[in-house]
């Protein structure tokens, strides 16, 4: 199920849902979209290998165009705020607070970027920081310690003896892999106004996570701090073989015409 919502409901309490309510822990998917990768690989002619898929060749067919020094600052302080939020701490100044807290894990480049902007764009930054952080605060929802959460937790998937490398990267994961039903939940968060490359990357999430931890996720979100608007996916293994499907689409696609 697709779940499309700017309603006040804490993105939080839509990624864990109902508690009294939850399938049943699959730990079939994964291996299985793991399976059918492998065979589609060896079918693969004229692929120049080694190959390393991202979120973004799934979600807009290949790398992006590198980003200025104000839109990774906005990112990397975005980043930072979650992570705040998350441990429970309140923000008492939404860009400064970030920016110190990012400069506490990487001072040395998040100062390289600053050096880069002038006092317009660092005041464009400012604004643009705080608006964001703003609303990330409204939308996310209090995170209880006891859910287990993790931030910016990156993840590599190997096929085909480690020549196909799957990449991925998500802002927020909650619950364990343990317990007999569903319970995790992963959630990525975009400065952009979500797209039709919504569904791409919330499959590919999916996907990376069912086949590095053998579970697939409960829910899977993606928050964009530009509208405030929230897109979430059930984890079925529909999204799982969607997901695949959309790999092999692009890795087909890399194949070299004799």
């Amino acid at each position: 199920m697709t779940t499309t919502t700017t309603a006040p409901t804490s993105v939080v309490a839509v990624l864990r849902g109902d508690l009294a309510d939850r399938p049943e822990r699959n730990t079939w998917s994964g291996p299985t979209a793991r399976l059918d990768l492998e065979a589609t690989l060896r079918s693969v002619e004229h692929l120049a290998l080694p190959v390393t898929v991202r979120t973004s060749e799934i979600t807009h067919g290949g790398p992006l165009e590198g980003a200025g020094s104000a839109s990774q600052l906005r990112g990397l302080l975005l980043n930072a705020a979650l992570r705040l939020l998350v441990n429970g701490v309140a923000l008492d100044d939404f860009f400064y607070d970030p920016l110190r807290a990012a400069r506490s894990t990487s001072d040395a480049y998040v100062s390289e970027l600053i050096s880069h902007l002038n006092a317009d764009q660092m005041a464009r930054l400012e604004a643009d920081v705080r608006s964001h952080v703003s609303t990330l605060r409204h939308r996310l929802g209090r995170v209880p310690s006891a859910w287990l959460p993790r931030t910016s937790l990156r993840s590599s998937v190997a096929l085909s003896g480690g020549s196909v490398l799957l990449r991925d990267d998500v802002d927020l994961v909650l619950g364990h892999t343990g317990a007999a039903d569903s319970h995790v939940g992963l959630l990525d968060i975009t400065t952009a106004p979500l797209g039709a490359w919504s569904e791409r990357l919330l499959s590919y999430h999916a996907l990376v996570y069912a086949m590095r931890t053998h579970v697939v996720p409960l829910r899977v979100g993606l928050l964009s701090t530009a509208t405030g608007e929230l897109v979430t996916r059930d984890g079925t293994p529909e999204l799982i073989a969607t997901g695949a499907q959309n790999v092999i689409s692009y890795i087909q696609g890399l194949a070299v015409q004799p």
